[in-house]
């Protein structure tokens, strides 16, 4: 027999409240969960990534009632053709604040202007604060950037020019924040074949600023580099980013190959603009999928709930 979970860790799992697993099983016969000595339920990791998969579909506009008993390869044939689309950082009817900012960055990247990329980021540090900037700022004005860059509007030179400038000041911002030594850590880095590297300088600023040890490897590692930076670094988790391309053929070899490199214990976390296109894999392998910041940094903290919920619990065992 696999291994069962606890409807609370499988809501930590999928993103899902308790109520709505119950609620999916009860109403709709969505899943089936065994049901353990003390009557409570007991879930698979099939289950697991048959709820994950639901979710996902039912954000992208199905109706959880017509798709609840559908086969799980059905469900990510409706995944697969109907994408969740990406959400944005700014709650509907609120100001974006990050939006004139983004504009002047946005002409400093056209002039080459260095100084002027550098004055325009940190007046978005100092209105919006760490997470705001990474957030309201740095995050959609790489998406822009990448979507100029991908209309001819901005050449390869501009794009490049952004992201050695974003490099250097993420580099500076996150190292004037000072992490507790007992922080737990998390290596950050893109996986063998992903070359692009702002996603997880982004990820690393996040981690950091959450009270994280971020450690950031750079990107474009072979599976065996990164499981073996989280051995020797007795890290926690792993944050990937997964720009482009979406259709890597090594890519879901790389990822489940990771996962059987690491300990049970330490968590893989997944973002990325292409990071959809390999879902599936990352369901398999158990590893938390984030579409923006505010969701991996969600992550981050349940993560570290739940780290300080086992080593409460360990205490009170040796007391």
């Amino acid at each position: 027999m696999g291994s069962s979970f606890s409807i609370q860790a499988v809501a930590e799992r999928t993103g899902l409240t308790p109520h709505v697993i119950r609620a999916w099983e009860r109403r709709y016969g969505a899943i089936k969960p065994e049901r353990s000595a003390g009557k409570h339920r007991l879930y698979s990791e099939a289950e697991i990534e048959r709820l994950v998969i639901l979710n996902r579909a039912v954000r992208s506009g199905h109706s959880i009632g017509k798709i609840a008993t559908l086969p799980t390869t059905d469900l990510n044939a409706l995944i697969a053709n109907h994408p969740v689309p990406e959400r944005s950082e700014i709650a509907p009817g609120l100001e974006d604040a990050g939006a004139p900012l983004r504009e002047e960055a946005i002409a400093a990247v056209r002039r080459f202007d260095g100084a002027g990329l550098e004055a325009t980021l940190r007046r978005a540090l100092v209105s919006l604060g760490h997470q705001g900037l990474l957030r309201l700022a740095v995050a959609p004005l790489a998406q822009e950037i990448g979507d100029r860059w991908r209309s001819g509007d901005l050449t390869a030179a501009h794009e490049h020019f952004f992201t050695a400038g974003m490099k250097a000041f993420l580099g500076d911002m996150t190292r004037q924040l000072t992490t507790p030594a007992h922080a737990p850590r998390i290596i950050v880095t893109t996986p063998a074949g992903q070359l692009h590297e702002l996603g997880a300088l982004m990820a690393a600023a996040t981690a950091t600023n959450l009270g994280w040890q971020a450690i950031y490897l750079g990107a474009n590692l072979p599976s065996h580099e990164i499981a073996g930076a989280v051995l020797r670094n007795e890290a926690t988790a792993v944050a990937l980013s997964i720009v482009y391309p979406e259709d890597d053929p090594i890519l879901p070899r790389e990822l489940t190959d990771l996962a059987g490199a690491l300990p049970s214990s330490v968590r893989i976390l997944a973002g990325g603009r292409a990071a959809r296109g390999y879902f599936e894999t990352l369901v398999r392998i158990g590893a938390l999928y984030s579409e923006n910041l505010s969701e991996f940094g969600s992550q981050l903290d349940g993560l570290r709930r739940i780290g300080q919920r086992i080593v409460a619990t360990d205490k009170g065992a040796r007391s």
